[in-house]
């Protein structure tokens, strides 16, 4: 997997982080997904955040 190609999406109240790939020439905006937070245990939004 490329590095260049990775973002960072991170949880702000818990400081999680997980590692995905985003098409850049396509997707212009910050991805927001929901994912699953091991600390709160469920479903939460993760934001693209700063490497």
């Amino acid at each position: 997997m490329s590095q260049d190609k990775l973002i960072k999406i991170a949880h702000k109240e818990t400081g999680e982080v997980y590692w995905t790939r985003k098409n850049k020439k396509s997707v212009t905006r910050k991805i927001e997904l929901k994912k699953y937070s091991k600390k709160l245990r469920k479903h939460v939004v993760f934001k693209e955040a700063k490497k």
